[in-house]
């Protein structure tokens, strides 16, 4: 019994981001007693790794097992509607994304918490060919760490958080004549990721990059694009860094999993428990 809930909550935490496929069209089956969980596309997974991974697990540990399905969904509207209309059960995501989710509207309800905690590393991936620009990341993200400027941006972005006000926006320092370093957010890690109503990048993740600037002395300029596209828009070039790829903290999941080829990421610059929520029709 033990290896079967050790083997859901690993699925548990393979499913949190992972993707390929959309979700738009996803529809409940009533009929197969599964729980349809939705998840933020990533950057490399596809349903077929997954799939693959799953019986590998499966053969290893010599169960079987009748898991959650997993829908993927290219951006957090989406998944939203589809969990507010039924079409999927569940959705797969962040402690902190759950905690903004439920501050802007009561309906939303974190499952209750699993008793093994499942956590990912948040990293910034690039191109391989951009070593010099993924070492002078690593030595700036380790000087934040170091000197409490990481856990001071997010106590301010994302722990003090509350209802009534969205992450604070941030103006990125500007240098003349210095590089310019394209850098993809996507807005559907609230308060992580975050854009605003207006269109604009704003909380944690500008303020992160702004302080990156200042410290690397380049030009840091946003592009935002949804998150199934961008591992396209890094390989493409249309963009030199992905503010957020995920590395799962565990033994059993390898730490490139979600890599795609071509592909490095830098040292971590923040982590977060996986969390199920669900949707309440009305307040009661």
């Amino acid at each position: 019994m033990k290896k079967v809930f050790t083997l859901l909550m690993l699925i548990t935490l393979l499913m949190t981001g992972c993707g390929g496929s959309q979700g738009n069209d996803a529809k409940k089956d009533s009929d197969t007693g599964k729980i349809k969980i939705g998840m933020i596309t990533r950057l490399n997974a596809s349903e077929e790794s997954f799939g693959e991974f799953m019986k590998k697990v499966e053969d290893t540990l010599d169960v079987k097992i009748s898991s959650h399905v997993p829908v993927f969904f290219d951006n957090l509207n989406a998944m939203q509607m589809a969990l507010q209309t039924k079409q999927i059960d569940e959705i797969s995501t962040y402690r902190s994304v759950a905690r903004y989710m439920i501050a802007k509207d009561k309906r939303y309800q974190v499952l209750k918490d699993h008793s093994l905690e499942f956590i990912d590393s948040f990293c910034f991936a690039l191109r391989d060919d951009e070593t010099e620009l993924r070492d002078s990341l690593n030595k700036v993200i380790k000087e934040m760490q170091s000197d409490g400027t990481l856990d001071r941006l997010t106590k301010e972005y994302i722990t003090d958080i509350n209802a009534e006000t969205d992450p604070p926006a941030v103006d990125l320092p500007h240098f003349d004549s210095a590089q310019t370093i394209k850098v993809a957010v996507t807005g559907d890690l609230p308060p992580l990721d975050f854009v605003s109503t207006e269109g604009k990048p704003e909380g944690f993740n500008t303020a992160v990059l702004a302080e990156i600037g200042k410290r690397m002395l380049k030009n840091i300029e946003l592009v935002k694009i949804d998150s199934g596209a961008r591992a396209a828009a890094l390989t493409s070039g249309q963009v030199d860094v992905v503010f957020w790829a995920i590395v799962p903290v565990s033994e059993i999941i390898p730490t490139d999993s979600d890599k795609p080829n071509g592909v490095i990421l830098t040292e971590p610059y923040f982590k977060d428990k996986i969390v199920h929520m669900t949707f309440k029709d009305e307040e009661k």
